[in-house]
């Protein structure tokens, strides 16, 4: 699978891992989305049926009821935005309504959390959706709801970047030779504390840009004005540089495309001290989807970079210089994705170099074997990345790079094709998830082995669930010569 390269790296064969099916087109998947939203409406029922607030957010699955489990309620977004995304399928009233009523009554705390990185999940899949809808006319208008969710997500997006430490690094830094570059000067931190980068919170940087969008800057002290674009540019500029590798010999096992879900910082001086995994094999492999939040987070932040205007990119290196550091951090995860460690029919194992993977044989050139007996899969993963590869693919076409852009679509909807049947779409009514055969955190053993099996598979979680049905949506609205994103 890898070679030795230059320096003693090491580089990818030159092979595809994932057999993208170039046939697939969005239409062709139409029966298999409808399923996704047929299924998910009884889902979304019975989790609120069944759900008890006092006990904490659903989370995963465990022999299949949801069940809390969390060090934060990073969760609840997923559970009332499926709502959401249900009626914007369907047309279903009743889940329109129960969205409303469970955003409007559990919500407000999220907004103003101040201990998470976890804004852009929450709160974009609640408010941000029910105002998404509200101006594409598919509610009627209610400035004074217009109003409520359009606070939320200032107040989110300025909550959010409040949660932000300084580099050492304030030179301009690109993958890419002669790029002008941006500065990694700083990051919003996990909940680990502040020496602590997270490769996932890159999407949370929706909450930042779509509170900017609106108008929005955070005060700091002495009433300073801090620009909420700015902010999360060099937020994506040091996952970029420290979480994401490029091939270029930073360490002994520097793949392009390479993946660290957390980088530390010594908080004395700002300087980077190593890769670290919270629910990764290591920090020199890639946890699978910490990757996938890097290929969605990258390729729609390239979506909303095209809304800006040049000079408001002017304090952070320019239009080029950004535009080239994210372009070039979404392939690399994305290649690295395709070609190095997916199965054959795009569904990864949790991690590229999870230890048992070797007793499996060449894991790239066969479909992924979900009920095998050493590693398991990440559904999960593969439906949050689909969705990076669709955008990804969509904006690249759009710049004129057709080959490319029809690649990674392609891509994407190959996994969609795959996710989207047995045995990872559940049509047991009796179980309460959609998109099965995901993982929550396999280092600390939090999810369920069915008896007689040795490794965790069946279950579903609340992200895989909601990201499958983005997914869906996303495809439902390309067939239909259409589009929709997050701001």
């Amino acid at each position: 699978m890898f070679h030795h390269g230059p320096a003693g790296t090491f580089a990818l064969s030159h092979f595809q891992a994932m057999k993208i099916k170039t046939g697939l087109t969005p239409q062709k998947l139409q029966k298999k989305t409808a399923r996704v939203f047929e299924l998910a409406g009884a889902k979304i029922r019975a989790i609120d049926a069944s759900w008890d607030s006092a006990r904490g957010t659903p989370v995963f699955t465990w022999k299949g009821r949801y069940t809390s489990r969390g060090w934060t309620e990073w969760t609840q977004g997923f559970q009332f935005g499926m709502a959401f995304l249900h009626f914007d399928a369907t047309g279903d009233e009743a889940m329109l309504k129960l969205g409303r009523a469970k955003t409007l009554r559990h919500m407000a705390s999220h907004v103003s959390h101040v201990g998470v990185h976890d804004h852009g999940f929450n709160n974009i899949s609640t408010y941000g959706n029910l105002r998404r809808l509200i101006l594409e006319g598919r509610i009627a208008r209610d400035q004074g709801e217009l109003d409520y969710t359009e606070v939320a997500l200032k107040v989110s997006g300025a909550v959010q970047a409040a949660r932000h430490v300084t580099t050492a690094y304030r030179a301009p830094w690109s993958p890419l030779p002669g790029s002008a570059g941006v500065a990694p000067s700083g990051y919003v931190y996990s909940f680990n504390g502040p020496q602590s980068l997270f490769a996932d919170t890159i999407r949370s940087m929706r909450s930042l840009v779509v509170a900017h969008q609106l108008g929005h800057v955070l005060m700091a002290e002495g009433d300073k004005p801090v620009n909420l674009l700015h902010r999360a540019i060099e937020h994506a500029a040091a996952t970029a540089r420290f979480n994401v590798f490029f091939g270029q010999g930073r360490d002994s096992y520097d793949l392009r495309g390479r993946v660290a879900h957390e980088s530390v910082f010594n908080r004395n001086d700002g300087q980077f001290r190593c890769p670290s995994s919270q629910q990764g094999y290591s920090p020199f492999t890639t946890w699978t989807r910490g990757a996938a939040w890097i290929i969605c987070g990258y390729a729609e932040q390239l979506e909303f970079l095209e809304t800006v205007r040049g000079s408001d990119l002017d304090a952070v290196g320019g239009r080029r210089a950004v535009t080239d550091l994210f372009l070039e951090t979404a392939r690399a995860a994305s290649d690295f994705y395709i070609d190095g460690y997916s199965a054959r029919d795009g569904v990864p194992y949790w991690d590229s170099g999870a230890p048992g993977l070797h007793r499996l044989g060449e894991i790239t050139k066969r479909d992924a074997d979900p009920f095998n007996d050493h590693e398991p899969v990440d559904s999960s993963a593969a439906a949050i990345a689909a969705q990076g590869f669709i955008r990804l693919g969509q904006y690249l076409a759009a710049k004129g790079s057709a080959a490319a852009g029809r690649r990674y679509l392609q891509a994407g909807l190959t996994i969609a094709d795959t996710i989207f049947n047995e045995p990872y779409l559940s049509a047991d009514s009796r179980h309460q998830g959609l998109l099965l055969h995901s993982v929550y955190h396999r280092p600390n053993g939090w999810d369920h082995v069915p008896r007689g099996r040795k490794v965790p598979c069946g279950e579903a979680c609340m992200w895989g669930d909601y990201h499958a049905m983005e997914l869906a949506l996303l495809i439902r609205r390309l067939a239909e010569g259409r589009y929709y994103t997050f701001f």
